[in-house]
C-alpha cells in the first residue's frame, strides 16, 4: 500500500507545482528583474512599463532591483557626459547668439538677428569623425512633410544599421548597454542594437495613415506638421541648414549655464518658410551622446520630465512615446526627446 501513496504524493504535488507554474506566468512573485522571457504572459523587469507588458502586480517590486532611481540617472548621466570625447571645443565652434527675446516673445516671428547663428564650425575636424559622418548620410533620407510615406532605399537601409554600429563602439553607449543589461533589460549587445534601431527608425504614422515618421527622422532631421516646424532638436543639422541657406536664425530665449560644450540652447527660426517657436537642442555634443541621453531618458522615465547631471548642473530632458501603434511584443517607438528649458 506504501508505493501508491508515495505516487499519488508525487503526483498530487507535481500538479501542485505545475498550477503554481501557471499561475506565475501571470505574476511578478519571484520574477522581479528577471530577463525578458516570452514563456511568461507579462514582465516584471525595468524595460515593461515603455514596453507595456508589466504584470498587474509589478507594484510588488518596488523596492528591488528594478527601474531607475533619480540618483541612478544623475549618475549614469554624468558618466555619459564625462564619456563624450568627440564633443566639440571651444575652438571648434562658435556661436552668434545676437538677440535674446522673452518666453513671451517667442511667437511673434522677428527676426532679429543679421547674422546666422553659427559664427565658425571646424567641420574638417569634426564632421570627419565617423559618428559624425554616420549621422549625417541619415540626414537627406527624409521628406519632412508630415503625411508622404517614407520610402527608403536598400543603400538607406544600411545607412542607418551603419550608424548603430558605428555609435555603438562607443565608450558612451557601451557604458549605457552595461547599465541597461545590469537591470536585466538586454541579454547582448545584439539585443540592444536592434532594439535601438527598432525604437528609433521603426516607421509609424503621423499624418493619413502613412508611415511617414520615426524618432530619428522627428527629433534629428526634423519635420513639418500642420504648417509648423515638428522637432528638429539638432545643432548638426541647424548648422548645415544654416550654410545650404534653408534656415533663417531668428532670436534665442535659453541659454544654458555651461561654459564648455555641450551646451543647451532654445530659439527661433525659419526652415523653407515654416517657423519654430522654441527649438532646443544641445550645442557642440556628440551623435552619440545625444543618442545615449535622450535613450537614457526614454527609457528610465518616458512621457515625464527626466532629471539628468550634465557638467555638475542639472537640466531636465522631456520623452514622449508613440502611442498609436508598437513594434515587437508592445514596445513604444520614440515619439519625441528634447531639453525642457525655462
Amino acid at each position: 500500500m506504501m508505493l501508491p501513496l508515495v505516487i499519488l504524493f508525487v503526483l498530487l504535488n507535481s500538479a501542485a507545482s505545475g498550477i503554481l507554474k501557471e499561475r506565475n506566468k501571470d505574476s511578478c512573485v519571484g520574477r522581479c528583474g528577471d530577463h525578458v522571457n516570452h514563456n511568461y504572459n507579462c514582465q516584471c523587469n525595468s524595460a515593461c512599463v515603455r514596453h507595456g507588458d508589466c504584470c498587474t502586480d509589478y507594484n510588488l517590486c518596488n523596492g528591488s532591483e528594478v527601474g531607475f532611481t533619480d540618483e541612478e540617472i544623475l549618475v549614469v548621466s554624468e558618466q555619459i557626459y564625462s564619456l563624450d570625447t568627440n564633443k566639440a571645443t571651444k575652438n571648434e565652434i562658435r556661436l552668434n547668439l545676437q538677440h535674446s527675446v522673452s518666453k513671451s516673445q517667442t511667437g511673434t516671428k522677428i527676426d532679429y538677428a543679421q547674422q546666422r547663428l553659427f559664427a565658425y564650425v571646424n567641420e574638417e575636424v569634426l564632421f570627419s569623425r565617423p559618428t559624425f559622418a554616420k549621422f549625417i548620410a541619415l540626414l537627406n533620407n527624409y521628406n519632412r512633410m508630415t503625411g508622404i510615406a517614407e520610402k527608403f532605399t536598400v543603400e538607406q537601409l544600411a545607412e542607418q544599421d551603419m550608424f548603430i554600429t558605428e555609435i555603438m563602439k562607443s565608450s558612451i553607449m557601451n557604458k549605457l548597454y552595461q547599465v541597461f543589461r545590469s537591470k536585466k533589460m538586454y541579454n547582448s549587445i545584439a539585443e540592444f542594437e536592434e532594439d535601438l534601431k527598432k525604437m528609433w527608425f521603426g516607421l509609424y504614422s503621423r499624418a493619413n495613415n502613412l508611415l511617414d515618421s520615426s524618432g530619428f527622422e522627428h527629433i534629428f532631421s526634423g519635420e513639418v506638421k500642420r504648417g509648423k516646424v515638428s522637432g528638429f532638436h539638432s545643432w548638426i543639422r541647424f548648422y548645415l541648414a544654416e550654410q545650404n541657406g534653408e534656415l533663417n536664425y531668428y532670436s534665442y530665449n535659453y541659454d544654458g549655464p555651461w561654459t564648455s560644450y555641450p551646451d543647451v540652447l532654445a530659439m527661433q527660426f525659419n526652415w523653407n518658410g515654416y517657423f519654430k517657436q522654441v527649438g532646443s537642442e544641445f550645442i557642440g555634443s556628440s551623435p552619440e551622446f545625444d543618442f545615449a541621453i535622450y535613450t537614457l531618458c526614454f527609457i528610465a522615465r518616458p512621457n515625464s520630465p527626466c532629471t539628468v547631471k550634465l557638467g555638475r548642473n542639472t537640466m531636465k530632458i522631456q520623452t514622449y512615446t508613440w502611442t498609436k501603434s508598437t513594434y515587437g511584443n508592445g514596445k513604444k517607438y520614440v515619439a519625441s526627446a528634447f531639453p525642457l528649458t525655462p
